[in-house]
């Protein structure tokens, strides 16, 4: 296959994928808009609508070959024009080059201005720390330079707490503050949230990978704290909340006390109950919808490899 021909089938692929992922995170944003469904479901749909962008299944299939559907056919000339135009397809290909580049930069420069990967000098545990979550497999690390509860790391995640925090909180506000932090942990969301970075470097043209990684943010947090309401600690967050709260801009990949504060202080006064049904509904309204677009997306790629085959056209065989 002749460079420029190869590009534009690349290219071709790549507009499949995103034209239907963006569906998808249309559909992530109707669904998880009723007040009614879980902020932990919302959480996992948009979850799922990050990792859509970032995997193209339905382009990785296109090889399954669906029923011929008539009306569906006319697509031979998939992508002939950009690859008579080099020009073109170069300077798409160098504007998005660019861009990758400048985003990798800054992510490698957020990470490094956080504490991720690093070691958190520690310091004796501190009396008022509810022993029971020294023993669930996450550790707990103090830090005497203060700052606010976050959780450190992608892989092995740790729970990180200024040292002086036992002298701000009490027992349960401190407790509340650890459930919300450890539901991060266990959910391994500093790593969820690095695929969605590199996302965002891969597709930094697509507003909609940007809406994603908000709507992310503000339901990771808010989930957490579903975790604490639960566990009947939604008070004690609330107060630890008011406690902890720092005007100061949380950094990447730190799930801290201080983001979101505002939702989250409007949930935590006034907890809305989720209807399991609409959780459930929500859930699999969207699962179908990301279904069949990747049902959709793998039928539009195969169509394109047939049609490079010259199947619908001999005439474009072998171009």
């Amino acid at each position: 296959m002749p460079e420029p021909l190869r590009f534009a089938f690349a290219l071709r692929a790549l507009e499949i994928h995103l034209t239907f992922a963006t569906l998808v995170a249309l559909a992530a944003w109707a669904v998880t808009s009723p007040r009614r469904v879980s902020a932990t479901t919302k959480y996992w749909i948009w979850v799922a609508t990050s990792i859509n962008f970032v995997l193209p299944i339905g382009v990785l299939i296109e090889r399954f070959r669906p029923p011929d559907v008539p009306w569906a056919l006319p697509l031979e000339d998939f992508g002939n024009q950009i690859a008579r135009k080099g020009a073109i397809g170069a300077a798409l290909a160098a504007g998005w080059l660019l861009g990758l580049l400048w985003m990798l930069l800054r992510l490698w420069l957020r990470i490094r201005a956080g504490r991720i990967g690093a070691e958190v000098p520690s310091v004796p545990p501190v009396s008022g720390l509810p022993s029971g979550f020294l023993a669930r497999g996450v550790p707990v690390r103090f830090e005497p330079s203060g700052g606010v509860p976050a959780v450190d790391g992608f892989l092995r995640p740790r729970i990180a707490l200024p040292a002086g925090i036992h002298s701000v909180l009490t027992a349960s506000e401190l407790d509340a503050i650890l459930l919300h932090e450890l539901t991060h942990a266990r959910r391994r969301d500093n790593l969820i949230r690095l695929v969605h970075e590199i996302t965002v470097c891969a597709f930094w043209f697509h507003p909609l990978v940007w809406l994603t990684g908000s709507r992310l943010s503000l339901f990771r947090e808010l989930s957490c704290d579903e975790a604490a309401i639960r566990g009947a600690r939604g008070e004690d967050l609330l107060s630890a909340l008011a406690k902890l709260a720092n005007p100061a801009e949380t950094l990447l990949l730190q799930a801290g006390a201080s983001s979101f504060v505002m939702d989250r202080v409007a949930v935590l006064v006034a907890p809305r109950r989720a209807s399991a049904v609409a959780n459930a509904v929500q859930a699999v309204i969207f699962g179908i919808v990301l279904l069949a677009a990747i049902l959709g997306s793998a039928f539009q790629s195969n169509l394109m490899h047939r049609a490079h085959m010259g199947e619908f056209c001999p005439r474009h065989a072998g171009r």
